[in-house]
């Protein structure tokens, strides 16, 4: 019958133990049990002894990885092929075989061992093609099941054997039998099937029923497996936009990278397509997309799926203050959208909103009709700025007290401000104050916060010996032309360029009060006193 003798295996116990089986004496005893089966489903094989099957069919725990061997012979005659662990059809969980699906070409003996427990155990597994059935009532595989409602589950293919003497149906659920309980009355086996009056989450599992079928005094065992889904009633809302919801307003730092959440909450739905997505919307460009990351998602099978979606601004720039990030969120129902709109932070550690630099003269007073770059960063730039938008400038004859060292205080003054103002002109350009440039310009890349604004308030030519790091600043920065000297006229475009690039501020100008106090008179006596002091403490170095 079976023409193979001994097979040694090898049962590692402690790394030394060699145990041998005689697997002819398994064979020639005959099968605990033939299987019928039908291609292309799932179907399971157990390795459990004849007294477990009445409480258990499998059982999935990682110790049996071990102790579980499993051999198959495919014809009378042939030689038995160890079935490994890493065969991926099928494969070995627990003290189980799965095939997924079986193929016809799965047919044959299978004897299964586990150590201290089981020392041999045949089966029979018999494929049928599922058109060679001769039924055309297979029944359904996979169930979804509503839940809180009522229904059954049933055998696969029960009625394709009425002509023949069968047994009633056990079923077993996740590898348990079931049976009727109390606690559970509202489940019921009734004509072989599982009747369950009101369904819950946790009747989801892996069904599987076993009847015996006699036919010509051949008994067999006839196994379908039937998957249960729960499922709840489709959504009838839009996605719920947890965060944020409705208008929310984050503080900022400029200069700073930043990530934006957007929490969304969707419904159930069974043939769930979301979308979600962040966008930039401002006036002067539409539905303008983001950098975004994948979204992770919590599940709630039945509640429905909880998303949060990830984008992510390189640093934060004045354009995004005055910008809206919308999230928008779309299920079958319809959408939703969130708002997050940024602000900058009150305490971001600066003191300054801009550091002014530019040439000193030799003389506060000129006989020129013309007004130089020391009046305008003085006097003009203060009364638009600060008088009339309500920005604080740093300048350096008011605001810094002599008696420091002078390149301490210009690096301090510029890391105490948010952007460094530089007036440019040929005075400027070829004389001590462009070392003023070249510390913002180092104090920028330091700090994101810190960005420099360029006005070029008199046309000038690069001297060769300008720093490298100056030439390429003043080729890739943003720069501002004024273009009259002689007066304070109103230039609404030069102002509209310098707010676009200060940072964002209220529009509203300061109180009478203020004003009186920043009046010209008094404004140019603090200037000239702090200039005498510097001066003469510069002299004195």
């Amino acid at each position: 019958m079976f023409t193979f003798c001994w097979i040694l295996l090898l049962l590692f116990i402690k790394g030394a133990e060699v145990r041998e089986f005689n697997l002819t004496e398994c064979l020639y005893k005959g099968p605990e049990r033939i299987y019928h089966a039908i291609t292309d489903e799932e179907f399971i094989l157990e390795c459990v002894l004849p007294s477990q099957h009445h409480t258990h069919m499998y059982n999935n725990s990682f110790l049996y990885k071990s102790k579980v061997l499993w051999f198959w012979q495919q014809k009378d005659g042939e030689p038995v092929k160890i079935i490994s662990n890493e065969s991926t059809n099928p494969t070995q969980e627990g003290n189980a075989l799965w095939f997924r699906p079986i193929g016809i070409n799965a047919s044959g003996v299978y004897i299964c061992m586990i150590r201290e427990e089981i020392p041999c155990l045949s089966n029979i597994i018999k494929v049928q093609a599922k058109n060679n059935a001769n039924c055309s009532d297979n029944g359904r595989n996979e169930l979804s099941l509503l839940i809180q409602t009522g229904h059954s589950i049933s055998c696969p293919g029960i009625h394709c054997y009425n002509h023949l003497r069968r047994s009633p149906v056990t079923w077993y659920k996740n590898g348990i039998r079931v049976m009727f309980q109390e606690i559970r009355q509202s489940l019921k086996l009734m004509d072989d099937k599982i009747v369950l009056r009101h369904i819950y989450e946790q009747d989801a599992g892996i069904y599987v029923c076993d009847y015996i079928v006699c036919d010509n005094s051949i008994q067999w065992t006839m196994r379908r497996v039937v998957r249960v889904k729960i499922i709840a009633r489709n959504t009838v809302h839009t996605p719920n936009i947890l965060s944020p919801s409705g208008v929310k307003t984050l503080d900022v730092e400029v200069g700073k990278p930043l990530t934006i959440e957007c929490k969304v909450f969707f419904g159930f739905e069974r043939d769930f397509l979301p979308m979600i997505t962040w966008y930039r919307d401002n006036k002067k460009s539409k539905s303008e997309p983001l950098l975004q990351k994948p979204t992770r998602i919590r599940v709630k099978e039945l509640e429905g799926k909880s998303f949060v979606h990830v984008a992510t601004l390189r640093e934060v720039t004045e354009r995004d203050l005055n910008s809206n990030f919308i999230c928008f969120a779309q299920n079958s129902v319809g959408n939703s959208t969130g708002v997050l709109k940024l602000k900058r932070k009150e305490r971001d550690s600066k003191e300054f909103d801009a550091f002014v630099s530019y040439a000193k003269q030799d003389s506060f007073e000129s006989d020129s009709t013309f007004l130089n770059e020391e009046q305008f960063a003085l006097e003009v730039l203060p009364e638009m700025l600060e008088n009339k938008y309500g920005y604080k400038l740093c300048l350096l004859e008011r605001d810094i007290l002599p008696g420091g060292a002078y390149t301490d205080d210009i690096v301090t003054a510029i890391q105490q401000s948010r952007r460094a103002i530089i007036i440019l002109s040929p005075g400027y350009v070829n004389g001590p104050s462009i070392f003023e440039l070249q510390a913002a310009v180092n104090c920028a890349l330091e700090d994101n916060m810190i960005k420099l604004i360029l006005i070029k308030y008199k046309s000038f030519q690069e001297p060769e010996s300008l720093p490298p790091i100056v030439k390429k600043a003043l080729k890739i920065l943003p720069v501002v032309t004024w273009k009259s000297s002689n007066s304070n006229s109103p230039n609404k475009q030069f102002w509209k360029y310098m707010r676009y690039h200060m940072p964002v501020k209220n529009t509203r100008g300061l109180g009478k009060n203020s004003l009186k106090f920043f009046s010209h008179r008094l404004f140019s006596m603090v200037i000239n006193s702090r200039k005498v002091a510097w001066r003469r403490q510069q002299t004195k170095k």
